[in-house]
């Protein structure tokens, strides 16, 4: 019955979406890919916010009922049938009588299962669709065959495109790249690789009293090179975000100085690689909104890349939905968090398995600790740390890694505005 319902309120809330872009007619952006989609999303919005009249879908509403949620400007009623029948009726005011709120719209497409994106671009056709990194062992991947099906699900979003529409791609990605080479659409690529149209350079992480305050890159277009700066974030995965809204503005015909330009200000999503104040004059790095192994990693890298004095830890916890690739995936990023880390402390089932591949790396017993959930380790934590230490924290949705943050962080009064799942929803499970 619950799944019945929940088909209808589908149905009438893709038809409502589909009616006000009827009315509004405005040009749409659809971003996917398997990480960074978010990041992606807000930094496309900052730009086209600042050049233009932009809306985009609030935090991470990229599901099949979270898109049409964002784009009628509704908040998710969760398991509310109250508040679901007042969203309908909201959404239908909405769609018949609302005046055109922006000339663009941003919006975030995502795939738990296959099938998630195809069903999705049934109601909508990009003007521009941005593909991220899709990677060997994506997010989600429990539910596809293999990464190949992954892309695949992604490939929907491109093929949907209009006839005169851009494709934005990843260039440092293999299955992105395949993407845009199946699909006939002018494009723009994007990244590290000197083959990229727009092309990151210069990567550097900046200091101000001897502590991570940001990052720094340059970017190469059209003969121009140019220098970017991002305050309050680290790691290369910034850079992506970046140049994908980089490219965006360009394939839109917008100034791209003017597009670098608006970047200057703008804030990366919560929970991701966000630098904040720790107790006792420590720094942290929240990753908490979610993790799998290609941002793992990029995460680690990051970790290691910092010019840092006193010790680096990582806190980590599960990576879910892997399937038969969980204890593979957990078992390298313990490899790799033995190269970075001073110590390690993991955090729930999956966590028991980076633990056993840390130690089988060579890291001692005693820098490895291992906690059921993340409240334990949060406050076990507050007692090791000490002044200046760097300390990384990463995990699944469901491990709640977040609550170690709030734990540890200087002004845990500001958690509700800088941490992630911080909704009333979340705070009862």
């Amino acid at each position: 019955m619950k799944r019945k319902i929940k088909k209808i309120i589908v149905v009438i809330l893709w038809f409502e979406a589909w009616m006000a872009f009827r009315r509004w007619k405005p040009k749409l952006i659809a971003v996917t890919g398997s990480v960074g989609k978010t990041s992606t999303k807000d930094a496309i919005h900052s730009i086209f916010s600042k050049l233009s009249t932009a809306e985009a879908s609030e935090k991470s509403f990229n599901s099949e009922i979270g898109v049409p949620l964002a784009v009628l400007g509704l908040a998710n009623p969760w398991n509310h049938l109250g508040k679901w029948l007042i969203a309908l009726v909201s959404g239908m005011v909405t769609a018949l009588f609302q005046r055109k709120p922006a000339d663009w719209f941003v919006l975030e497409i995502g795939a738990d299962r296959p099938g998630d994106i195809e069903r999705i671009t049934h109601w909508i056709r990009p003007d521009i669709a941005v593909i991220n990194k899709i990677g060997n062992l994506p997010v989600h991947v429990e539910f596809f065959a293999s990464p190949e099906e992954v892309a695949k699900e992604k490939s929907f979003l491109a093929k949907a495109l209009k006839t005169n529409g851009t494709l934005v791609v990843y260039a440092d990605d293999e299955h992105a790249l395949k993407i845009r080479d199946s699909v006939k659409r002018r494009s723009y690529s994007f990244g590290f690789d000197d083959k990229a149209d727009i092309v990151a350079s210069n990567y550097q992480i900046q200091y101000g009293s001897k502590r991570p305050v940001g990052i720094s890159f340059k970017v190469g277009f059209d003969g121009k090179i140019l220098p970017v700066m991002l305050k309050g974030v680290l790691g290369r995965q910034h850079v992506y975000p970046a140049l994908a809204a980089i490219g965006t503005a360009v394939a839109a015909g917008l100034n791209i100085v003017s597009a670098i330009e608006a970047l200057r200000d703008h804030k990366s999503p919560n929970g991701r690689m966000r630098l904040i104040q720790g107790v006792k004059d420590s720094i942290l790095i929240d990753d908490t909104y979610n993790s799998s192994p290609a941002a793992l990693n990029e995460a680690l890298n990051a970790l290691h890349d910092i010019a840092a004095a006193s010790r680096k830890i990582a806190v980590l916890g599960d990576m879910r939905e892997l399937g038969t690739y969980s204890r593979a995936a957990h078992l390298a990023a313990g490899k790799e968090a033995a190269r970075v880390c001073d110590l390690l402390l993991t955090v729930g089932e999956g966590g028991m398995i980076i633990a056993e591949g840390a130690l089988d790396a060579g890291m001692k017993d005693d820098h490895v600790r291992q906690y059921s959930d993340a409240v334990e380790a949060g406050k076990e934590l507050q007692n090791l740390i000490q002044p200046n230490d760097t300390i990384l924290i990463k995990g699944s949705q469901g491990v709640r890694m977040e609550k170690i943050v709030e734990e540890i962080m200087a002004e845990p009064e500001t958690a509700g505005v800088v941490l992630v799942r911080q909704e009333a929803e979340w705070k009862k499970r």
